[in-house]
């Protein structure tokens, strides 16, 4: 059997309101990792939330800057990152992912997904091309097509931990246990 070589980078991936960033941080915070999400640190960098950089940038220049900002957080040890539910959409991305880290996958159902997205109106996929909100059958629709499309990127996790109807903490200490043996502490 080949020895598993311990890697000291943790990336979280899954659909939007999976609980990527929660977890994230709380997993952080036990290991003594720092943490980054992508999101935010895009957000951070251009002073406009992810919303406003899709309606006034477009997706593509928000994707470019997504790969710069991975690659760069990349070659920091010790680092717990929450994804955005895309960014392993990109092959190069998913190709830095690997090759750096852990990718833990957090999986939860659409109905469950459902429940967290209905009433945000902070994501830019989820809005119609005039910038208003879909309705709610269009945004089940919406959601269970993404999923399916992105499913089978997200089943190349090194880990998966289902999510649905579990407490944060029963997760954290579940990703925990099954971590800490992979990771250089």
């Amino acid at each position: 059997m080949k020895e598993q070589i311990k890697k000291d980078l943790i990336y979280f991936t899954g659909f939007m309101a999976g609980g990527k960033s929660t977890i994230g941080q709380i997993v952080a915070n036990t290991l003594g990792y720092a943490y980054t999400d992508i999101d935010k640190e895009i957000e951070k960098r251009l002073g406009k939330k992810v919303t406003e950089i899709f309606a006034e940038l477009g997706e593509a220049y928000f994707r470019e800057l997504e790969t710069q900002v991975l690659s760069e957080i990349s070659k920091q040890p010790r680092h717990v990152i929450s994804l955005g539910g895309g960014t392993i959409m990109n092959p190069k991305n998913l190709e830095i992912i690997k090759s750096k880290g852990l990718l833990l996958y957090l999986k939860s159902s659409l109905e469950n997904i459902y429940k967290r997205l209905r009433y945000k109106t902070d994501r830019p996929v989820f809005m119609d091309k005039d910038g208003k909100w879909l309705r709610d059958s269009e945004l089940k629709d919406k959601i269970k097509i993404l999923m399916e499309i992105r499913e089978p990127i997200y089943q190349q996790s090194d880990l998966i931990f289902q999510t649905d109807n579990k407490p944060v903490g029963v997760t954290v200490d579940e990703i925990i246990k099954k971590i800490k043996p992979l990771i250089e502490l």
